[in-house]
Order: C-alpha cells, then structure tokens, then sequence
C-alpha cells in the first residue's frame, strides 16, 4: 500500500511540474520505470522465497539510479528529484528485512546519492537527508521490537496451554489412580501380613500422587525473559546431603535458566530414587558433571548388580514408565541423549544435552553396553 501511495505521488507532482522538465519524453520514461518497478516489487516481496539479497539490492538500485538521472532529464537546476518520495519503499524494504542496520546503510547510500545531484545545499535538502538518515534505523529498530515481542507471546501462549493440559491431564489421571491406591491401603490394612506392606506402599504413592497434584494445580506459564537462572553446580552439590552419594563438579558455577537446572536436578534425582530402590536405601552412588561450551555431560553410577537384560522393555510393557519419562524423556525435551550401560560392575547413566545458547547439537555419546 505505501509503495502505491508514494507512486501516485511521485507520478501526481511530476505531471504537475511538467514545464521543469528539459527531456519530457526521458521524464515519462522514468515515470513509467517507476510504475513498472512498483508492481515487480508488490510481486516479488509478497513471497517470502522472493525476499532474496538480490530482490533488495535492484530494488535500492532503482531508487538510486533514478535520484541520480533527475538532473540530467529536469535540468541542473532542478528543485526535486524525479522519484521523490517514491525511495521510500526500497529503504523502508532494507529497514524491515536486515533492522536498523539495513534501514541506515539504505538511508546513508540514498543520502549520498541526493547529495551528489545537488549543487548547494539548501534547508528542504538537508531534511530530506536527515530523515533519511534517521527514518530507516528507527523503523528497524521498531521492526525488530516487535518481532521479538511476537517471538515472546507465542512462545508464552505455547508455555501457558502445555501447562494447562498438563494440569488437566493430571487430575484426570491421577484422581483415578488416586482412588484405587485408597482401595488397596484400606484393604491391605485389613488383611495384614504381606498385603499390609503393600497397603503402607499404596499410601506412600497416595501421598506423592497428591501432592503432585498439588503443584500443577499450581503452575502458571512463567514469561521467558523472567524465569531467572541458577547454578548447577550448587543444586547437584545439595545432592550430596542425601544417603552416600558423592558429586564431583567443576570448580566454578555453571550458570543456566532456572527451569533446565530444575529439570536436569530432577533427571539425577530419578536415577538416584532407581539405586535406592534397586540396590539398597545407603548404596553409594556418584554424579559426576562436565561443562563444555556447547554442552552438559552428566554421568550416575552405581556398584550395584545391574539391570537384568529385557527388565526395562518388560517395566515398560506394564505400564511402569519411570525410566521411560523421568529419565529419557526429560532429557529428550532438553534436546539431549540418555544412554544405559549396565552390567557386573554396576549400573551408569550417560546423559548429554546441549547447552542453553550454544548452536552445536550434543556429542553423542556411547552405544550402552
């Protein structure tokens, strides 16, 4: 639409200044240059593929090659260039598709192309160039603005739906498991003996059920730029308070957005639930963590026996997800790698996952044993 207005501009002010022109047959040709260029540019821009380096760099050409044939077809006295405002559409082109950046070196290069067809400068010139020189970076600068506040809204709305159906899922799931681990603590409770240990157990995941259901009731969709950041470094150390597990880390902070430490302290925190669970309450384990610049390497081991071959497959046959979610899955949404190897000597997680703000996909790791 601006590019059609400055052209029925452009074209309005040049019939109206006919008599200035020296050449009226070259004026009509660069007239109908700009008619022809106007609609090229509407085709060409309206198709993201078309929007190419090329596309940009003619479409400033023109511009340019018009303000500087405008003394040679009006005279060297001229007052106005033949397009006129009509330059608006290629600078403004530049100032949206590389910002502020773009929209200065547009503005500087047509400056310099107006101030080169002039013979003094005079007060109306030296506003053309000044806006110009202005209007391109303060459009980019806008532009980009508001491409990151789209950036962040969708990002936000995507964050608050995936929160609410998680919340939705949770109580629609969990209330009917809620009620059956009821039933058996009640029941197990009256028969005793080994169906009382399996009551107690109920409970327990009673417990935990509930309280899970507690804190999704609770989650809202934290805004990006507010989530914060904490230390892994410290988080995985507070670890070490727990039963005999000991954490070897790097000697400085290891600084990344709160809610991938949350999850990757969750990750280990898993691993650690499967050694007491599987070989015993105080049964050492290690954590053992390595930052590089384009990645996290998180290793947990144990001395225990092992997983038996085909124990995970037929766990997860029967509905026991443990390993499947808490483990693997977290660290999938983190875009890394979990790996198992297990064996005689023990039991070790290999986890990988790229780091926040680095471009390099994670090092694969190992193939388990």
């Amino acid at each position: 639409m601006l590019r059609v207005l400055v052209l029925v501009n452009a074209v309005a002010l040049n019939l109206y200044r006919a008599e200035n022109f020296r050449h009226p047959v070259a004026g009509a040709a660069c007239v109908g240059l700009m008619a022809t260029w106007t609609g090229v540019a509407i085709w060409a821009y309206a198709a993201p593929a078309r929007r190419t380096a090329l596309l940009l760099v003619l479409d400033l050409a023109v511009a340019v090659a018009l303000v500087l044939v405008s003394p040679l077809v009006k005279g060297p006295g001229m007052e106005a260039t033949i397009p006129g405002f009509w330059v608006m559409g290629a600078l403004l082109a530049w100032a949206l598709h590389w910002r502020w950046a773009g929209g200065l070196a547009a503005g500087a290069v047509l400056a310099a192309a107006d101030l080169a067809v002039r013979s003094h400068l005079t007060q109306a010139n030296y506003g053309n160039v000044f806006l110009l020189l202005v209007g391109g970076p303060v459009v980019g600068f806008m532009s980009a603005s508001l491409q990151q506040m789209a950036d962040e809204r969708d990002v936000a709305e995507r964050t608050a739906a995936a929160a609410a159906e998680r919340a939705r899922l949770a109580r629609a799931v969990h209330d009917g498991v809620l009620q059956v681990l009821a039933l058996v603590q009640r029941r197990g409770a009256e028969l005793g003996g080994e169906s009382a240990e399996l009551g107690r157990l109920a409970g327990e995941q009673e417990a935990a059920l509930r309280t899970l259901i507690r804190r999704q009731d609770a989650v809202t969709a934290p805004s990006p730029s507010a989530a914060g950041s904490a230390d892994l470094v410290a988080a995985l150390g507070r670890l070490e308070s727990v039963r005999r597990i000991s954490v070897a880390t790097p000697g400085e902070p290891v600084r990344l957005p709160a809610p991938v430490v949350a999850e990757l302290v969750a990750v280990v925190e898993a691993c650690l639930d499967n050694v007491a669970r599987h070989v015993g309450p105080d049964a050492p384990a290690w954590v053992l963590l390595e930052a590089f610049p384009d990645r996290l390497e998180l290793s947990v081991r144990d001395e225990g026996p092992g997983i038996p071959v085909g124990r995970l497959v037929e766990a997860e046959r029967e509905g026991r997800l443990g390993v499947l979610e808490s483990i693997r899955g977290r660290i999938a949404d983190l875009g890394g790698t979990a790996t198992l190897s297990t064996g005689s000597f023990g039991t070790e997680w290999e986890l990988c996952v790229p780091r926040p703000g680095s471009a390099a996909p994670p090092r694969a790791v190992r193939s388990p044993a």
